[in-house]
C-alpha cells in the first residue's frame, strides 16, 4: 500500500477532522502528512496494541470477522462493499431484533 493508492481510496471518504490511526506504516504517515489529517500510529510490533483510547486490535478485530463473514458470499462486488460493510455493523451492534426494523434498514 502506498501514499497515493491510500489518497486514491481514503481522501474521499475521509472527513478533515477524522483521526487516522494505523500500524505505524510510512505509506499512512505519508498519507496523513499530504492529506492534511491528524496520524497516530500504535507500534504493533513492539507489543504496544492501545495508547489510551487508541487502540489498533479493535480495527483488526472487525476487519477478521468481516472477512470471515463475507466468505460465505464466494465474493462480492466491490461496488455494494459499503452495504455489506453496513450490513456487518448492524449484525455487530445486534440492535435490530425486530424483523420490521430489519425490513426498514434493508430498504433505506
Amino acid at each position: 500500500m502506498t501514499a497515493s493508492q491510500l489518497a486514491r481510496h481514503l481522501l474521499p471518504v475521509l472527513a478533515k477532522d477524522v483521526l487516522l490511526v494505523s500500524d505505524g506504516a510510512n505509506a499512512y504517515k505519508a498519507f496523513a502528512r499530504q492529506a492534511g489529517v491528524a496520524h497516530e500510529a500504535v507500534n504493533v510490533r513492539a507489543g504496544i496494541g492501545a495508547r489510551g483510547a487508541i487502540h489498533i486490535q479493535g480495527v483488526n478485530g472487525w476487519h477478521s470477522r468481516f472477512k470471515t463473514w463475507l466468505r460465505r458470499f464466494n465474493g462480492v462486488a466491490s461496488l455494494y462493499l459499503a452495504n455489506y460493510t453496513g450490513w456487518q455493523r448492524v449484525l455487530d451492534a445486534a440492535a435490530l431484533t425486530a424483523p420490521a426494523l430489519w425490513l426498514r434498514v434493508a430498504l433505506a
